[in-house]
């Protein structure tokens, strides 16, 4: 998996692009007013977005008019409607789940678990760009062929405003985001056990408890096979003992226990005494 700077990182951005998917669609400058012609110091300025539309008078009054009818409304604007609502919507569930996904956090479960999160969320932040893109895409397609028709008056002809801008910014992020998300693929953890992680920090004394008391006992049981062991050694020395003695005694000793039938011979000049040779 990733490292947990990068994800960090990552979830920055997405959420920036949330917000800036959340703003961008409540803004009402999409499109805003042309100042072209031959007086280019205009009365008022003009502009339309996604829910109201606004007029900015030369006096300094600021008015707004919200686009009650949605049938009547074109097929480019509703279009931007709902892709901008459902941005909006699968870019938060995708930042529910990256604070899941993250490595930093304590909940989300184990390491694959959390792998397996991260993931789905840059899946949803990846989607939530392509829900940008398309209406943004559309809108200033529809704004610059528009002002580029000459059949369109002077006083009718809009560019993109603000709001535009700032969606594809918010589509850049989200997208960035989704990417690095989506690299925290789960890793094997050779010779590591996969343990779920534990929001309270009683359970994890208590597991840490019940592992040291498992080792103990795993060493208490490892010395008694050993004594043992030991114990049955010494008990094999001990009954072969006996059968050996005989032969580790030295051979003058060896030769004290004879028969009598064997008896060593005497030396004959001390069978005479004095008196038999005199």
């Amino acid at each position: 998996m990733l490292s947990s700077a990068v994800q960090i990182l990552a979830f920055a951005l997405a959420l920036l692009g949330v917000l800036g998917a959340t703003v961008a669609t409540l803004l009402p400058n999409w499109k805003v007013s042309a100042d072209v012609g031959t007086n280019i110091m205009t009365a008022m300025s003009q502009m339309q977005g996604l829910w109201m539309d606004c007029t900015w008078y030369s006096t300094g009054v600021f008015s707004c008019t919200l686009k009650y009818s949605v049938l009547s409304l074109p097929a480019y604007l509703q279009t931007a409607r709902t892709t901008m609502v459902l941005s909006c919507m699968t870019a938060s569930l995708g930042l529910c789940l990256a604070s899941l996904g993250l490595k930093c956090t304590r909940w989300g479960g184990s390491h694959r678990a959390k792998g397996h999160t991260a993931i789905a969320a840059g899946g949803c932040f990846i989607l939530a760009s392509v829900l940008c893109l398309v209406p943004a895409s559309w809108f200033t397609n529809e704004v610059i062929t528009s002002f580029l028709d000459a059949n369109v008056p002077e006083s009718s002809k809009f560019e993109p405003g603000g709001a535009v801008y700032v969606t594809f910014i918010s589509a850049g992020f989200l997208l960035a985001g989704g990417f690095i998300f989506c690299l925290s693929c789960p890793g094997k953890r050779s010779g590591q056990p996969d343990f779920s992680s534990s929001t309270d920090p009683d359970k994890l004394v208590q597991q840490q408890l019940r592992q040291e008391k498992l080792y103990r006992d795993q060493l208490q049981r490892q010395q008694l096979e050993r004594e043992q062991r030991r114990r049955e050694e010494q008990q094999r020395q001990q009954e072969a003992a006996p059968e050996e003695a005989p032969q580790d005694k030295p051979q003058h000793e060896q030769q004290k226990y004879y028969s009598p039938s064997k008896l060593p011979p005497k030396d004959i000049k001390a069978g005479y005494s004095l008196q038999d040779y005199v």
